[in-house]
């Protein structure tokens, strides 16, 4: 069993070659456009090396869906993981009400990490992770509608191989099915 809690040596330069070589494929990974993405702080307790990403999908300067997307590596692996590197992500959606009683929603909702995945090319194991709807009513003084639905979705997968450019894509691609948006390089027709 590796040896865990282990404080790892800080600074890029002596990250192993696996991990080096797949943050470097996610910098340099192409995104449609109405999805930003930023590194952001990664935690610090989840494996030897990580390196975190923060994607928010913005459609006329509004927030539509917000995700992260966690790169996680550990030399010495892990059994459930079957590799050394994982994927971890979390999104989040506001849903339109309609959408938001379907009972099949939590299916839907993974389906769409798992085609995404496939449409980018993705390959990957040992995929597993959760679907929540939340539904919330506001009272009082607070701001905003006063009843919103949500979708979250966490995940993790391992990636195969060291670039993980594909899994970013499907991410992002999610996080935009997820907002409602449809797929890259389709107009919607303006309602009537």
């Amino acid at each position: 069993m590796p040896e865990r809690n282990v404080p790892r040596p800080r600074g890029r330069a002596l990250a192993p070659a696996e991990f080096a070589a797949a943050v470097r494929s996610l910098a340099v990974a192409r995104v449609r456009d109405e999805v930003r993405v930023e590194e952001v702080r990664p935690p610090q307790k989840l494996a030897p090396w990580t390196h975190a990403l923060a994607l928010t999908v913005l459609v006329d300067d509004e927030e539509l869906a917000t995700g992260r997307l966690v790169l996680l590596h550990d030399p010495a692996g892990y059994e459930a993981w079957e590799g050394t590197l994982r994927l971890v992500g979390y999104a989040s959606a506001e849903l339109d009400p309609e959408m938001a009683g379907d009972p099949l929603l939590p299916e839907v909702g993974w389906s769409w990490l798992i085609d995404a995945l496939a449409a980018a090319g993705a390959e990957h194991r040992a995929a597993g992770g959760t679907v929540t709807q939340t539904s919330s009513t506001r009272f009082g003084d607070l701001a905003g509608p006063r009843r919103t639905s949500d979708l979250e979705l966490r995940a993790s997968w391992t990636p195969v191989g060291q670039d993980v450019s594909a899994h970013l894509v499907a991410f992002a691609d999610l996080l935009c099915t997820a907002a409602g948006l449809p797929p890259a390089g389709v107009t919607a027709l303006p309602n009537r």
